[in-house]
């Protein structure tokens, strides 16, 4: 069983930067694949980006591609994914997942946390 909490979320202006943070309970963390999805208003929850549980490849959606980057520290059961040049588009809820096997790109993670509000202005 894997536990996720999410933090860093907050308002910002577009051309901004914010750094999103999951704290992962488990003791099996590290085996983990780990990914960010958003849900935009009246949107469909989307994926962001993702990472293999050695740290040595990322998956990224075309439209962060290049603003966004996610890493991982294993000793601190921790993801991150540090946004820069935000834009109003990318208000949404961001979440943190978590699976033990399958397509990092794919929606079926096994956890999920609870989701924290990223508001861009313009």
């Amino acid at each position: 069983q894997v536990q996720l909490v999410e933090s860093g979320g907050g308002l910002v202006q577009a051309g901004g930067s914010l750094r999103l943070s999951c704290a992962a309970s488990g003791r099996t963390f590290s085996s983990y694949v780990m990914g960010w999805f958003r849900q935009a208003p009246g949107k469909e929850r989307e994926f962001v980006a993702a990472i293999t549980w050695s740290g040595g490849s990322t998956y990224y959606a075309d439209s962060v591609k290049g603003r966004f980057t996610i890493s991982r520290d294993n000793a601190k059961n921790a993801v991150y994914l540090q946004m820069n040049s935000l834009k109003p588009e990318d208000t949404a809820v961001y979440y943190c997942a978590a699976r033990a096997r399958g397509r990092p790109t794919g929606g079926d993670y096994d956890y999920w946390g609870q989701g924290t509000q990223v508001t861009v202005s313009s």
